[in-house]
């Protein structure tokens, strides 16, 4: 669902705490513990339910299932994807994301040691020919989700999916003999899944860090821009049968409470962003790095059609946004790109791998409460 024509729609990146009494079960299947089906799809069918009213109760118009039956947003797709047998390593993911912390020594053995905690989720390399068999487990969420917003009055429901880009990135390729041929292959893998949620009828998100967050290990500035290009022909030649106006997609720089100097900059990349089919861009637009940037729309026209969703709520601090704060955040965007042209958002997920989260869940409920009441303010300066 695009804005509204009358005041500022809410909404998130996605990923949300797990309810605390299903996060164990979660986390025993990842782990490869012997889990009792039909128990586990009890749980989260009720786990859907809980957050989805939370949801709603905190004033979140645009909502979804908040990603609890996956044990991340990316590394879910190797219990859907063929060709994922391959053994995978925390540190190869985030070599690219921490490059350039030399200059902070000791924030990148801090760093070490968090990702060390990550193995409880499991990475992946790609060791064969990819192909989709995850038709029961996306079905599976699409009525999770429609059962879990009956009766509830929200304005809209999304659901998140991986891109093929980041998808390469947490699932390195061993198998096909160019990176161009393994990002076709995933884009045709994931079409059914972008097509299945769309026919269900849920606004489609791509999630995107495949377009900022690994920039610091590319090299250089041209090097990034030559991936972004191969990943946004793959995005959009997956998203061939599903309209714009019916899909969003989130650039991530990275959902990491870090120093940032090396993050790339919009202004450097907007042209080829602008370039992915989806109507939404979900950005960063809150944390110390990238709250500036609502700068770069005023030397680039959004495109017709195109609408911003910044991220008015950090997504790594547990300081509670003011409402004043986030309505003057949504103002300036609605001074460069238009008001009918903006949704609120967040910079990232709040629970982006089961059981990792910065932001605990009291203050994540705070933040969004905190976020409906900024955009009824904003919404009030900018329609009168």
């Amino acid at each position: 669902m695009q804005p509204t024509a009358d005041r500022i729609l809410t909404t998130h990146s996605g990923s949300l705490p797990r309810p605390a009494e299903f996060l164990p079960l979660l986390l025993a299947q990842e782990a490869g513990q012997p889990v009792d089906d039909a128990r586990f799809q009890g749980e989260v069918r009720a786990a859907v339910r809980e957050t989805v009213q939370r949801q709603a109760d905190a004033g979140v118009d645009v909502l979804n299932d908040g990603e609890v039956s996956k044990p991340s947003y990316a590394t879910y797709v190797k219990d859907r994807l063929t060709g994922f047998g391959g053994e995978g390593s925390v540190e190869e993911i985030t070599g690219s994301v921490t490059a350039g912390l030399e200059e902070f020594p000791d924030f990148a053995a801090k760093m070490a040691q968090t990702m060390a905690s990550t193995q409880t989720i499991k990475f992946t390399t790609c060791d064969g020919p990819v192909s989709y068999v995850g038709q029961d487990a996306v079905q599976a969420d699409i009525e999770n989700l429609k059962a879990a917003t009956e009766g509830v009055p929200e304005v809209a429901t999304f659901m998140s999916a991986a891109s093929p880009g980041v998808i390469s990135v947490f699932s390195p390729n061993r198998y096909y003999g160019s990176q161009e041929e393994y990002l076709s292959a995933l884009a045709a893998a994931m079409r059914e899944e972008y097509e299945a949620i769309h026919r269900a009828g849920f606004i489609l998100q791509v999630d995107c860090p495949d377009l900022a967050m690994t920039a610091p290990g590319a090299g250089s500035l041209e090097n990034f821009r030559r991936q972004m290009e191969l990943n946004v022909e793959a995005l959009n030649e997956a998203l061939a049968n599903v309209p714009a106006e019916a899909s969003r997609i989130h650039i991530c720089w990275g959902n990491i409470e870090m120093p940032r100097t090396r993050d790339v900059e919009l202004k450097n990349i907007i042209d080829i962003i602008l370039k992915a089919k989806p109507a939404g861009m979900m950005l960063m637009a809150s944390n110390g790095r990238h709250a500036h940037e609502w700068k770069v729309f005023q030397g680039t026209k959004l495109p017709e059609g195109k609408y911003v969703i910044p991220g008015v709520l950090d997504s790594t601090s547990n300081i509670v946004e003011h409402p004043e704060v986030v309505a003057d955040r949504l103002i300036q965007y609605a001074g460069v790109v238009g008001r009918e042209n903006v949704m609120a958002g967040t910079d990232c997920g709040f629970g982006t791998a089961a059981g990792m989260d910065m932001v605990v869940p009291t203050v994540t409920w705070a933040k969004f409460r905190a976020q409906s009441e900024g955009a009824r303010i904003a919404s009030e300066q900018l329609w009168g």
